[in-house]
């Protein structure tokens, strides 16, 4: 089987990627149902609902059970690395976007010139999650892992 072949049968990873695929359409949508504005930056970017990292590595974690079992060492892995990320995302990530919202509002204000390209850029204020985005995204990736399994 050629390369391409044998990586497009991996139901793992297909999983992955589909969960991803699908969480970035969705967030796209949402995006533009709310601000009635298309943005090209949401198919690829971080942050809003859901979340395509909770997806990824949940659709990740879920066919990694149902190929190997709950038992198995990818499965253990997997769960673990989704773990990191969730918390990542709610946590660290959530805080940053947060502080960047801050950071820009102040830049913002006229009292506060700074002459330096480099200042005058906004900083990305999407870049975490909010709990009820990551459950989207986690049960958006359990759903592809069944999904893409039954497909094969």
């Amino acid at each position: 089987m050629p390369f391409w072949g044998r990586v497009f049968s991996n139901e793992v990873l297909m999983s992955a990627a589909s969960g991803w695929w699908v969480a970035q359409l969705l967030k796209t949508l949402v995006d533009f149902a709310l601000n009635r504005n298309f943005s090209m930056e949401r198919l690829v970017g971080a942050g809003g609902m859901p979340s395509s990292h909770s997806a990824t590595v949940c659709a990740l974690t879920a066919s990694a059970g149902i190929r190997y079992g709950v038992e198995s060492f990818n499965f253990a892995i997997c769960f673990v690395l989704a773990s990191v990320v969730m918390y990542d995302a709610m946590g660290v990530r959530q805080e940053t976007g947060k502080q960047a919202k801050l950071l820009n509002l102040i830049m913002e204000q006229d009292f506060f010139p700074l002459d330096n390209e480099h200042f005058q850029q906004r900083l990305k204020e999407f870049v975490g999650h909010t709990p009820l985005q990551v459950l989207a995204g986690a049960a958006l990736g359990v759903g592809m892992a069944f999904l893409v399994h039954m497909a094969y």
